[in-house]
């Protein structure tokens, strides 16, 4: 067999090289293209300029002095007087304490990295229950860490959490340089995430960066919760927008998505809200394949290295995965290599067999009507 190796000839190392190439292209190449296409590309215009003028001369004492009209609870001392380089707000369910106390244990118990101070907040609506709020209570007690929404904790009020979160950002934590948005369910690499930011070379004050969703077309589905009127949004596609599970915007881009906010229209999904908001003050947004988006990441450890977020992160995962990218044991370019190959490969295959599984079980409910 070696020797057979050894003897092809010119035409069919070609045929095996041309093969290699394809199959990395067939891999990577999307995340390479969306990259390139993808990237951000701030535009001026007057409106802008005012509305950028109309951030820096945000007035938020209203806020601040009348904290009880918009806020059950809020931690406004803990960024006092401190240069927070990242501030997490994780969007966390009112009763899902369990989830909160897992993450401060693991990926949210960061407080530095590299000497670039982070800060990790849980963003959480009211619940239905009094015993909950009750837990809560206790919880922010023993923590410190919960801002609690006037508003019912709901898939509805998602939009409205986004607004209320964001308002307390520049409200309370105006010295917060970028500012992360991540869903509970999110397992994010905050080293990894920070090393990008850092080296970020331009339009520091313009961040807003995610995995790109391009093209999306609103739902005109009446009989869907997700239904989406032509008289709220009468276009044919949503302005491209950062998926909402986990995106990062600058301090500026914040406080001028909060000067718009009241101009855009309610009634489409969160994320993309933020994105008519985005477009609406001259913004694109900055494609990131590093983020995974609504798909679970399937574990590697140079992989998880390597990569911001992977979605669906179960409650046993989450520490073996956090223990083991930070055993301070490095991964050669080799093994990032591999692991980056292996968890992409072994993703693809869990969309095909949840898409397969999809196709059966509507199948299924088709032949039984």
């Amino acid at each position: 067999m070696p020797v057979m190796f050894c003897r092809l000839r010119t035409h069919q190392w070609c045929f095996i090289l041309f093969n290699v190439i394809l199959f990395h292209a067939l891999l990577f190449g999307a995340d390479f293209v969306e990259e390139y296409f993808l990237h951000a590309l701030p535009y001026v215009d007057i409106k802008v300029l005012e509305i950028k003028d109309k951030a820096r001369k945000l007035n938020m004492d209203p806020v601040r002095s009348n904290l009880s009209k918009y806020y059950i609870l809020s931690p406004s001392e803990v960024c006092k007087g401190k240069n927070i380089f990242l501030l997490s707000l994780i969007f966390s369910s009112s009763g899902n304490g369990t989830r909160r106390d897992l993450i401060r244990r693991t990926w949210g118990n960061v407080t530095s990295v590299g000497g670039h101070p982070i800060l990790t907040l849980f963003a959480l609506g009211m619940p239905v229950l009094v015993t909950t709020q009750q837990e809560i209570d206790k919880e922010s007690h023993r923590n410190n860490d919960i801002i609690e929404g006037l508003f019912l904790d709901s898939a509805e009020n998602e939009t409205l959490k986004i607004i209320t979160m964001t308002q307390w950002a520049v409200t309370f934590c105006p010295n917060a340089l970028f500012i992360l948005k991540v869903d509970e369910e999110m397992f994010v690499n905050l080293p990894s995430l920070v090393d990008y930011l850092l080296n970020l070379k331009e339009h520091l004050e313009d961040v807003y960066v995610g995995r790109v969703i391009h093209q999306d077309s609103p739902n005109r589905d009446p009989n869907s919760q997700e239904f989406v009127p032509l008289s709220e949004y009468p276009e044919k596609y949503y302005p491209d927008y950062c998926s909402g599970e986990a995106f990062i915007m600058s301090q500026e881009v914040a406080r001028m998505i909060y000067v718009v906010f009241k101009e855009v229209t309610m009634m489409v999904p969160a994320d993309v809200f933020v994105g008519i908001c985005a477009k609406s003050i001259g913004l694109i947004p900055i494609h990131s394949s590093r983020f995974s988006g609504k798909r679970h990441i399937r574990y590697n450890r140079c992989c998880y290295k390597f990569i911001f977020t992977s979605s669906e992160t179960t409650d046993a995962e989450m520490p073996l995965a956090w223990k083991e990218i930070n055993n301070g044991k490095e991964c050669t370019l080799f093994e990032t290599y591999y692991g980056l190959i292996s968890c992409k490969l072994l993703t693809y295959l869990d969309s095909f067999k949840r898409f397969h599984m999809g196709t059966i079980k509507n199948n299924a409910m088709y032949f039984g009507d």
